[in-house]
């Protein structure tokens, strides 16, 4: 599934050229470097006219670039040479790539866009086929910035893996609990310490069953980093149709858990494993294992949904510690009652109580899939999920799962409450508390219909933007008008304003902050007021953002040096429905991708400038663009920190422009 969602995402036509663009620099020449990837059985002319009537390809500048441009264009390839029947004349061609390379002249200061086009003509089978395809080069001034240090880069990949472990971790023992593998746990271990010699064995054989589960489970998270790589699965976490898809697929498993229908794989599936289980060896312990595996997946597969889209915003082996961790929840039950098997007799007989783990999931699905639907739905700014909208479903669904463990609400395959001594139903204790803390949790959001924060679940809920009333605002005494803060005579932000708005998180919309998201727009403006720049790298799907923000930018001394001391442009990387003007778009080399959008711009200035690839991140300038904290400051929920961080640059600042 996730392949055909990559699929999905990723596939275009394919053209018989397709263009790569380069550039390098020189001291105050630049070298513009156009590659033609030309598939089989085509022929591409080259540039060099063997005669009038020979077919050819021109490059050309456009007239405000011709003043830069020096020399004439130079080909490299393995340039072929025939006569042309058609044209009765010998031609020049290539038939599998050919690069074109042109000097420029342009200052280390300069910003430049050399727009051109190539004509080209090729030949497919007897076919002639004329074609043009417009350029542009986006020269930026050079930078004197440094590249932030690897024991940064490292401190920040391996605090996403532990944040990726635990939460797979959690995540796995979350999946115990479902019908699919509960009620496996005394059957497997029973079969292990029944069937073995002695306890010894008994124990080693469960330990091997237990092994081959991890195994299994965490060579799907190597294969996954393996085919798709840490950038592409970055890109398919927080790509609008890859959240559609996994809106629909929670959507499913919702429905499903509620006892719409049941979802299972092709029986020869789980038989061909299962014929190998019989065997008396390790082989054999391992086929149970994948048997487990298959048979489960239609309880392990939502539950593993949400760890796999974790682990996407991790580093290249998210997915391997993702799985290493879900898997090792997994599997300890069958080794600790393969030690003790005594505490078998805890667990009881499977019954109407799993029916309900089940339905009980089935809502947290379902309110699940409405976090990928709301993704897509900021993606494209549609704005069918509204915070408003987003809220009153959840409080729906969860004041539904609340009437269900009351026992109110009866599905497809629940059986009736126990009776106690007078032949009355009555709930148990365990049922009556998650029935409070759910009801509990409804009361928590309702007051955000009308603009409360409600920082718990800040995160996963949409912006504070797209709330059409909100009173907390209106009726705030507290709120701090931009234009009260001392000092503060910054001009008001202006660029994607408008479109931007919406994507603010509550804590600025509450306080009157006001934050840019044009990165030369907030630069000038830090100039014109002689405060440090401060670069929010962040994503309008960004989790652990909104978590950052709620939780250390709302602190009152935070956000004082905030709006006091500070000019904030916020960078949002997956800002897709906002287009750059054609001048303003070029190639990227880091992205290996044509910057089109706001996020293309904003996610190719944090790799190529900052060698970063994470959000939140953020990173301190002066009005010469020279970094105030060398490495960044990553995720981390400590005010404190943030605090000293935050005093750190405005000294430094102060010292810098004595």
């Amino acid at each position: 599934m996730l392949l055909c969602t990559a699929l999905i995402s990723t596939a275009q036509e394919v053209k018989p050229v397709q263009f790569k663009y380069d550039q390098t620099r020189k001291d105050d020449t630049v070298i513009l470097s156009i590659k033609a990837l030309i598939n089989p059985d085509i022929k591409l002319y080259s540039i060099h006219k063997t005669s009038d009537d020979a077919p050819f390809t021109t490059i050309t500048f456009d007239s405000t670039a011709t003043k830069y441009v020096k020399d004439s264009v130079d080909e490299k390839g393995k340039l072929q040479t025939a006569t042309d029947t058609t044209f009765h004349t010998q031609v020049k061609y290539y038939n599998d790539s050919v690069v074109w390379l042109q000097k420029v002249t342009a200052k280390p200061s300069d910003s430049l866009v050399l727009k051109g086009a190539i004509s080209y003509m090729y030949k497919n089978g007897d076919e002639y086929v004329p074609a043009e395809e417009p350029f542009k080069f986006y020269i930026q001034p050079q930078q004197n910035n440094t590249v932030v240090s690897a024991p940064v880069e490292a401190t920040n990949i391996r605090h996403s893996l532990w944040l990726i472990f635990f939460s797979a971790f959690g995540s796995g023992l979350v999946a115990l609990f479902t019908p699919c593998i509960f009620s496996m746990i005394p059957v497997t271990v029973s079969f292990f310490t029944k069937r073995s010699k002695t306890r010894a064995e008994g124990i080693k054989n469960a330990f091997i069953y237990s092994l081959s589960i991890i195994v299994i489970f965490t060579l799907v998270g190597f294969l996954v980093s393996l085919i798709f790589g840490p950038a592409a699965l970055n890109n398919l976490a927080t790509n609008w149709i890859a959240n559609l898809v996994f809106f629909a697929l929670f959507f499913v498993f919702g429905i499903s858990f509620l006892g719409a229908f049941e979802i299972t794989l092709p029986a020869s599936w789980s038989t061909q494993a299962d014929t190998k289980a019989g065997m008396h060896n390790v082989a054999g312990i391992f086929f149970m294992a994948l048997t487990l595996v298959i048979v489960s997946f239609s309880c392990t597969g939502p539950v593993i949904g949400p760890l796999l889209v974790l682990a996407f915003n991790g580093s290249f082996y998210g997915p391997l510690i993702g799985m290493l961790g879900f898997s090792i929840a997994l599997a300890l039950p069958f080794a600790l009652f393969a030690l003790f098997p005594g505490m078998l007799n805890v667990l009881g007989r499977s019954g109407g109580w799993l029916n309900a783990v089940k339905v009980t999931l089935g809502f947290i699905e379902l309110a699940l899939a409405l976090k990928f639907l709301s993704n897509a739905d900021l993606s494209k700014g549609w704005r069918l999920l509204d915070r408003e909208v987003f809220l009153s479903l959840w409080i729906v669904i969860f004041a539904l799962l609340g009437l269900y463990l009351l026992g109110k609400i009866k599905l497809h395959h629940d059986t009736e409450l126990p009776v106690n001594e007078s032949g009355l139903p009555y709930l148990s204790i365990p049922r009556l508390l998650f029935a409070i803390t759910v009801f509990t949790f409804v009361v928590y959001m309702v007051p955000g219909l009308w603009g409360a924060p409600l920082k718990a679940i800040s995160a996963f809920v949409p912006p504070m933007g797209t709330q059409d009333f909100n009173a907390s605002v209106a009726n705030n005494a507290n709120a701090v008008n931009y234009s009260s803060v001392p000092n503060s005579n910054a001009p008001h932000p202006v660029k994607y304003v408008d479109k931007m708005k919406i994507y603010e998180p509550e804590v600025v919309t509450k306080y009157g902050m006001h934050v840019y998201y044009d990165y030369k727009e907030a630069l000038a403006a830090s100039v014109a007021v002689h405060k440090p720049l401060m670069l929010d790298f962040t994503g309008i799907n960004c989790v652990n953002c909104r978590k950052m923000e709620g939780q250390v930018w709302s602190n009152p001394e935070v956000m004082r040096r905030l709006k006091e001391d500070f000019i904030i442009v916020s960078l949002y990387v997956d800002v897709q429905n906002i287009d750059l003007p054609q001048s303003e778009q070029y190639f990227s080399k880091a992205l290996n991708k044509q910057v089109e959008t706001l996020g293309d711009l904003n996610t190719d200035r944090q790799v190529t400038y900052f060698k970063a690839n994470t959000q939140p991140f953020y990173f301190f300038l002066d009005g010469d663009e020279k970094r105030l904290v060398e490495d960044g400051y990553g995720y981390d929920a400590s005010v404190e920190k943030f605090i000293q961080l935050l005093d750190n640059v405005k000294a430094k600042y102060q010292q810098s422009s004595m």
